[in-house]
């Protein structure tokens, strides 16, 4: 099976220090709704793995999460694309659990659930946390410059051979062997 996991806020759609914390506020980045279409097209099954810690600090409850998870599922799918499953992380950042990236506890459950060997798979993200579980979990990490991709790419933690897109346009064209 081909898989690819994307972190959601600043690859998918366009991030901010507040938070997403309504659908109105969930807007896609140019480009990248199509990159799912592809990807699909291409026969893989795409993944969402996010933290969404405005739930646990209260700033946003399950029932507007999933309604802004249901305005992404049906934008991807007016492009043509599919999003297979979402994974996320509900809890604030001191709450100790595994599953809140860089801890690799939400890829594992990817893996489990797909029955999936994550090695090489490609985890598409733009924050050092995102790369970071894709290591521990022996994923492909790929920063994207877009959300805080900018700012990740100059940290000297970044993950060595971690490949590097503009965008997810641009690392799909790259997994589909035209980039």
């Amino acid at each position: 099976m081909k898989l690819v996991i994307l972190d959601r806020d600043g690859v998918i759609n366009f991030d901010s220090d507040q938070f997403i914390k309504s659908p109105a506020e969930w807007k896609p980045i140019p480009g990248s709704l199509e990159a799912i279409a592809r990807l699909n097209q291409a026969g893989y099954r795409v993944v969402v793995a996010t933290n969404q810690s405005g739930v646990g600090r209260a700033l946003f409850d399950m029932d507007t999460l999933n309604a802004i998870h249901d305005k992404m599922h049906k934008t991807v799918a007016a492009a043509g694309g599919r999003i297979d499953a979402v994974f996320y992380c509900p809890h604030a950042a001191d709450a100790g659990c595994d599953c809140r990236k860089p801890k690799p506890g939400m890829l594992e459950r990817i893996a489990v659930c797909y029955n999936a060997d994550l090695a090489g798979v490609p985890a598409i993200g733009d924050s050092l946390r995102d790369l970071q579980a894709a290591v521990a979990t022996g994923a492909r990490p790929m920063l994207v410059l877009t959300g805080k991709g900018e700012k990740t790419r100059q940290d000297p933690a970044l993950p060595e051979g971690t490949l590097i897109f503009a965008d997810l346009a641009a690392a799909a064209n790259h997994i589909l062997g035209a980039g």
